[in-house]
C-alpha cells in the first residue's frame, strides 16, 4: 500500500491499481491475489476459511455490542470505535476453548472470567477514556446496576476539558445475548452539576432491570458541557465525554 501525492486525486481501478480514500488520505495498491472461488473451495484454504469465518463472526457481534448501546454512543464515540470494538470481540472470541476452530465465538467467550474480563473497561470514546478522566473511586450494584460515586467533587473528582462550566453523569444497565442477539437496556435519570467544590455522594439508578438473558453489561457516561447565559451546550460536539463498560457480569 502507499500513499498518494499531488494534485490530481483518484478513486477507483486502473490496470492493476486501486486507488481509494481512507483516514490516513489517498491510498493506493496492486490489485490482484487468489480468487475469491478458489478461497471458498480450495482445500489449501481451509485456514483462510475458518479465519475468515470467526473474523466475519466477531465483527458482527461488535456491531450488535454498539447497536445497543448506540443512544449512548452517539454522545460518545471517537471515528475508530467501529474497528476498535471488532479486536476487543476478536480477543474474547480467542478465550472460547470449546468451539472447534472456525466457530470460536464470543457468546462462548464471554461465558468465562476471561472473556468478562476483556469487555470490562471497555471505552468507547478513544479520546476520552474513563481512567484519565474520572478518578471518584465507584461501586456497581450488578443486582439492580445502580452506581454509588460517594463524597464526589467534580472540581477535584475529574480532568475537565478547558471551557467545561458542568458535568452531567448517567449510567445504563444492558442485557445481550450475543447467541440470540436479543438485548435490552434501561437507563438511569441524568445527574447534572456544575463543576465546582461541592461535595455529595451521587446515585446513578437504572429505571429498572432489562429483561431477557445474556451477559449483563453496565456503563457509565459522562458528558461535559458549557453554560453560556444560563443555557448549556455540548463542549465540542462531545469530542472529550466518555462511556466506558464498568462492569460486566
Amino acid at each position: 500500500m502507499a500513499k498518494l501525492k499531488g494534485i490530481i486525486k483518484l478513486e477507483g481501478t486502473l490496470d492493476n491499481l486501486t486507488f481509494y480514500k481512507a483516514q490516513e488520505g489517498y491510498l493506493v495498491k496492486t490489485k490482484g491475489g487468489v480468487s475469491k472461488e478458489r478461497i471458498q473451495n480450495d482445500p489449501a484454504f481451509e485456514r483462510t476459511r475458518e479465519n475468515g469465518s470467526e473474523f466475519g463472526s466477531s465483527a458482527s457481534s461488535g456491531k450488535l455490542l454498539r447497536t445497543s448501546v448506540r443512544n449512548l454512543m452517539i454522545r460518545a464515540k471517537d471515528n475508530r470505535v467501529a474497528s476498535r470494538v471488532t479486536q476487543v470481540m476478536t480477543q474474547i472470541k480467542n478465550v472460547d476453548t470449546t468451539s472447534i476452530r472456525g466457530e470460536r465465538n464470543v457468546a462462548t467467550g464471554l461465558a468465562t472470567p476471561e472473556g468478562k474480563a476483556i469487555l470490562k473497561g471497555l471505552d468507547f470514546n478513544n479520546r476520552a477514556i474513563l481512567s484519565a478522566v474520572f478518578f471518584a473511586p465507584f461501586s456497581v450494584d450488578t443486582a439492580t446496576g445502580e452506581i454509588t460515586i460517594p463524597n464526589f467533587t467534580p472540581a477535584n473528582d475529574i480532568s475537565y476539558p478547558s471551557g467545561a462550566t458542568h458535568v452531567s453523569l448517567s449510567c445504563a444497565f444492558l442485557n445481550l445475548d450475543f447467541d440470540s442477539t436479543d438485548s435490552a437496556i434501561e437507563y438511569s435519570p441524568i445527574v447534572n452539576l456544575p463543576i465546582d467544590a461541592t461535595s455529595a455522594t451521587q446515585t446513578l439508578v437504572p429505571a429498572g432491570v432489562p429483561s431477557g438473558s445474556g451477559n449483563e453489561i453496565f456503563l457509565l457516561l459522562v458528558e461535559f458541557f458549557q453554560e453560556i447565559n444560563g443555557v448549556q451546550y455540548v463542549l465540542k460536539n462531545g469530542a472529550y465525554n466518555v462511556l466506558n463498560i464498568v462492569q460486566v457480569a
